[in-house]
């Protein structure tokens, strides 16, 4: 089996290799037992588009649903979200809205709406309303990639958080995949200048609802934390770059998703073509796009994930001018038409978000970044095969992968791993690879500026086996963000090992004072320095997290010289 590094969903948003859906492990409540339900005694607020009503969840007030912005649908459709339109009467807000449109069985919300391409909706949990407090704010980006997921998982609900650390947690639904980003600003004008950052200027505009309204449910609009898992951190990368919306919040964290690069024009322009031909439209006749039904192009990008399907045909021109290069790191990283997530257009992204420098927009900005230790073991849950590898068989794929590069790549790690298995040494690689080097580059180009930088290696090991194999998740994608949210006794990724609750306590006590002083602290754990490029302290979390200078620097320099 070859390693994930060659498949589609590592590829997938350029740097960022987050595509591939975290949901395997849905969180399942006992019969007639709901983990996140919003009850009674209900409140009631006004919102600068009309009055809700909200109620209480596991200790903290809990109003779900919100529209913050308005219809996305037919002409609507690959532009800017328009202004909510207000309502009359009070608006239900004790159950979960629609996500965006994605394939089948890839949320796990309480009582969750179907899926539409009218999404824009957030939640927000909170320890009080109109209180007169200035709690601070922290607002997630959900993960899954550009293409599925939802801000009303069970696992990151944000009840326990609001509760225990008193601050307001918001989480929004946003337009995912070909819908929240297929580029037509080549081909269909001024009237789509804004097009192929579609689910960015989402959450932007869920930034500004926070601004105008979050006062009211006992946050602070001057303490804002945008943060993210996985997809959520590459678009919290790209929301970091974006003129909109700078000085709508204050402080970042980004887990498990350095976006250094964001789609060129061009690439993107050619996914739009194939997207065309696919449904038998002209480039002229882009504007038939509005009439396709939203389900189709939730095809199109299934079939694409699989490595079939138009987008993944390339045209005669394209291949002409664009020779496919031979295995190397930089091949791999090289975007490619057929993928979606966001776009260097111009204008919601004049830049890439992170290459070749951080974004001067947020040069006052602190950050808290970092990534598992085993990141790739989530990656190759599916294929078994690759935890039985011998060091033949590993050989052979990372040579097939980088060609000539795989020489100086396999040396660096049998060097520095010279007790590893082969699977463990290929768990390693993919794992630099897809997070652990991208977000070593990004920590070095924010630690430029003069805002500081916290930077973390997340040690703790799943016990969830892996079907097929003598394997754990170990310290694999994904299973911190029920560490983060404090909900591990809902069962998920992370498992039920020794030293989970110790682990959810110092890493939920990281971020939220994170959120509210910018310095991240946490009872009975060692004080965490500021990142640099001399030092490189990284903090490991785990039940008991202690400090490492520049862990796998070896292997972080073969890497940031190969161009990772």
């Amino acid at each position: 089996m070859p390693l994930s590094l060659n498949r589609r969903a590592l590829l997938r948003a350029g740097a960022a290799a987050v595509a591939a859906p975290y949901f395997w492990v849905p969180a399942r409540a006992g019969e007639g037992v709901w983990f996140t339900r919003t009850v009674g005694p209900f409140v009631e607020v006004e919102t600068t588009a009309g009055r809700i009503r909200g109620g209480h969840d596991r200790g903290a007030l809990a109003f779900k649903g919100i529209p913050y912005a308005g219809s996305v649908s037919g002409r609507n459709r690959f532009k800017a979200p328009p202004k909510v339109t207000p309502w009359a009467g009070v608006r239900d807000a004790t159950r979960l809205g629609p996500p965006a449109m994605q394939g089948p069985g890839t949320t796990y919300g309480e009582h969750e709406a179907a899926y539409s391409e009218d999404c824009l909706v957030l939640n927000v949990w909170t320890p009080a309303v109109t209180d007169g407090a200035k709690r601070p704010v922290m607002v997630y980006c959900h993960g899954g990639g550009f293409t599925t997921g939802s801000g009303g998982q069970r696992i990151q609900d944000g009840a326990r958080l609001a509760a225990t650390y008193d601050v307001v947690v918001v989480a929004t639904n946003h337009r995912l995949g070909l819908l929240g980003y297929l580029y037509l600003g080549d081909l269909g004008g001024a009237d789509y200048a804004t097009s192929g950052n579609q689910g960015i200027l989402d959450i932007i505009a869920a930034l500004g609802w926070v601004k105008d309204n979050i006062a009211t449910f006992g946050g602070d609009p001057g303490n804002v934390m945008v943060f993210g898992e996985s997809g959520g951190s590459a678009k919290t990368c790209a929301i970091m770059a974006a003129p909109a919306a700078q000085g709508l919040f204050h402080k970042a964290g980004m887990q498990s998703g350095p976006l250094l690069r964001a789609q060129p024009k061009d690439v993107a322009t050619e996914t739009t073509r194939r997207v065309l031909a696919a449904f038998d439209i002209a480039p002229k006749d882009h504007a038939r796009l509005l009439e396709v039904p939203a389900e189709k192009f939730v095809a199109l990008q299934l079939a694409a994930e699989k490595g079939q399907g138009p987008l993944t045909v390339a045209t005669r021109e394209w291949q002409a001018n664009h020779p496919a290069p031979p295995p190397s790191v930089a091949a791999l990283r090289a975007p490619k038409p057929g993928n979606w997530g966001p776009v260097v257009d111009g204008t919601v992204l004049p830049t890439h978000p992170f290459d070749p420098v951080a974004p001067a927009l947020v040069a006052h900005v602190p950050l808290l970044i970092g990534a598992m230790r085993d990141e790739a073991a989530f990656f190759e849950r599916d294929h078994p095969d690759f935890f039985h590898m011998d060091a033949a068989a590993l050989t052979a794929h990372v040579q097939r992968a980088f060609g000539d590069d795989a020489g100086r790549i396999l040396a660096t790690y049998r060097q520095t791993r010279p007790d590893a298995t082969p699977v463990e040494q290929g768990i390693a690689i993919e794992t630099a690879l897809s997070m652990g080097s991208g977000t070593a580059t990004l920590a070095d180009r924010k630690a430029a500026q003069p805002a500081p930088v916290y930077r973390y290696r997340n040690d703790f090991q799943s016990n969830i086996a892996i079907k097929g194999t003598d394997w754990t998740l170990r310290a694999g994608h994904a299973i911190d963000i029920s560490i983060t949210f404090l909900n591990t006794e809902m069962p998920d990724l992370q498992g039920d090992g020794p030293g989970l609750v110790d682990t959810a306590k110092a890493v939920s006590g990281y971020f939220t004072s994170f959120a509210h002083t910018g310095v991240p602290s946490a009872a009975g754990q060692p004080a965490w320095p500021k990142y640099d490029t001399r030092d490189r302290a990284v903090m490991l979390l785990n039940s008991q997290c202690r400090v490492a200078q520049d862990p796998d620097g070896a292997e972080r320099e073969m890497w940031q010289a190969l161009g990772a």
